[in-house]
């Protein structure tokens, strides 16, 4: 079934197809579980907000185009469904200056340096309010385009523009004081 494209597999799950769905799942899981971690910062958080996009997906699989690729789609699903649940929630405040009790056994510096700003960067994302920590997902994780942004989001191109440029001023703050 791995040589079906998505189109084929779309127009067989709106049959009813569950193994058609299932296929599109499998080539998208892993993506659209990154968006949900991303934007939740935590594991099983983002492993229960996929679930429900996936959920979701197969919902309003009447209204995708199967002419269009089924990833980026997938993947704006799952970015608004982790965006009207992180909507309900207090915004986190992650401390940027908190120590990491991991032990490195040997590995050299540079790893564990590579380690260490990887995390930093992870907590100043996620310090962001839910609407700029996604317009940095969709932007700069998931290449998406500024006008691809705006329809994701349902806001308009300057909205992108302003969000962007905050959210980065916002990261540049956070991670300057480091």
């Amino acid at each position: 079934m791995s040589d079906s494209s998505d189109r084929d597999l779309v127009l067989r799950a709106r049959r009813g197809d569950a193994d058609a769905f299932g296929e599109l799942v499998r080539r998208t899981q892993t993506s659209v579980f990154n968006v949900c971690y991303r934007l939740t910062g935590e594991r099983r958080e983002a492993e229960d907000a996929a679930q429900e996009a996936f959920i979701r997906a197969y919902e309003r699989l009447d209204r995708f185009d199967p002419d269009r690729p089924f990833g980026p789609w997938m993947r704006r699903v799952a970015a608004n469904h982790c965006l009207n649940r992180l909507s309900s929630q207090p915004v986190a405040d992650v401390p940027l200056d908190e120590e990491h009790d991991e032990d490195e056994h040997g590995r050299p510096e540079t790893i564990r340096e590579e380690r260490e700003q990887a995390e930093i960067m992870r907590a100043a994302i996620l310090a962001l309010p839910p609407n700029y920590r996604a317009v940095i997902e969709l932007r700069h994780f998931q290449d998406m385009s500024y006008d691809e942004i705006a329809s994701a989001l349902s806001i308009s191109l300057s909205d992108v523009k302003s969000h962007l440029f905050r959210a980065r001023k916002l990261l540049a703050e956070k991670l300057g004081r480091r």
